[in-house]
């Protein structure tokens, strides 16, 4: 009905912003800035959501949690802890052998090598071991993937499939690993391991303020103290803070900027108060100031893919690739 007597609506219904009044159960719900009507669902995480009643109503699946890796050296852990580590060398990302008494019971390691991607020191992930019990899964940074090991009587572990740009190993264990065959990875583990893993990704105990924890399972504040201790090989040195690329490359520093300010513009928007974009943003200048060896644009749009991948895991989809920004061949045919 329509609003009557100066937009006060009738005993039991509500005004419902267009100038008409409604009953209070029709009224929508609102999830990023939308609006939904009752009845309709909507996927948050791994869980379906009905509005009734003005409220969501949503199933309560445990979800994975997410670690990512991506650029020169950009992690942010399963706790959502965000930190910057540049070192030469292969490291832990995640394992379930930790501490004395795990040391002999996990079951997974995760590995990345780190190599140099730029003159300034910066590093870049290029390839994953993946460890599970005796099978080795080895990814190469030029897109190929080696069985090392097999476990006794052939059966094997995981399985390996495509999904649009990333190559996907799903394990029996509730280990998932998307991989760009580039330089991000992102790393999706089962709750089930939760206060149970350690490494640069954490330990996953929904606390990020102690995820910095060493090797020796000690907590520490410092970045590369922390970090460090999980490197492979005793004999690589320890990394060192590196120079700003923007100020080591202060000629790529303007278009650096340009091309990275997508993330913080309309393009983004309905993002921004769900990811927080400004950290992307600059670590998507570095980027670009640091490849200064060919693939300046590669690193460009990885940094941008990353920030599209945290708004992605909050479905939250943006099409922000274009013929001359980042384009990918299956858009012309797809």
């Amino acid at each position: 009905t329509q609003c009557v007597s100066g937009c006060v609506c009738p005993h039991n219904q509500v005004l419902d912003g267009k100038g008409g009044c409604i009953a209070p159960e029709y009224c929508p719900c609102v999830h990023n800035g939308n609006s939904y009507s009752p009845g309709e669902s909507i996927r948050v995480g791994c869980n379906n959501c009905t509005c009734r009643n003005r409220k969501w109503h949503c199933s309560e699946e445990p979800c994975l949690e997410t670690c990512s890796v991506y650029g020169d050296g950009h992690y942010t852990t399963f706790d959502g802890k965000r930190f910057d580590f540049e070192g030469d060398c292969e490291y832990v990302l995640v394992q379930n052998y930790c501490g004395q008494q795990g040391m002999n019971q996990g079951t997974f390691r995760v590995i990345t090598e780190n190599i140099p991607c730029g003159t300034t020191g910066t590093t870049c992930s290029k390839s994953i071991k993946v460890f599970l019990g005796v099978s080795i899964f080895l990814n190469k940074f030029d897109g190929h993937s080696d069985v090392i090991q097999r476990t006794p009587g052939g059966k094997m572990p995981f399985q390996i499939r495509s999904m649009g740009i990333y190559l996907v190993v799903d394990t029996t264990v509730g280990l998932i690993i998307m991989w760009d065959k580039k330089t991000s990875i992102f790393i999706k583990l089962s709750p089930s391991f939760q206060g149970h893993v350690c490494g640069l990704c954490g330990n996953y105990d929904g606390n990020g303020n102690n995820d910095f924890t060493t090797r020796s399972q000690s907590v520490v504040g410092n970045v590369l103290e922390f970090a460090n201790s999980w490197k492979v090989s005793s004999s690589c040195p320890n990394a060192n803070r590196t120079k700003d690329p923007c100020t080591a490359n202060p000629y790529r520093k303007a278009w650096a900027q340009k091309q990275c300010s997508i993330i913080t513009s309309e393009v983004f928007m309905k993002c921004h108060s769900q990811v927080e974009p400004n950290e992307y943003y600059q670590a998507c200048v570095d980027d670009a100031c640091a490849c200064d060896t060919g693939g300046d644009c590669e690193c460009f749009c990885t940094a941008v893919a990353a920030y599209a991948q945290a708004c992605n895991e909050l479905d939250i989809c943006i099409s922000w690739r274009t013929p001359s920004i980042c384009p990918l061949f299956c858009d012309y045919y797809n």
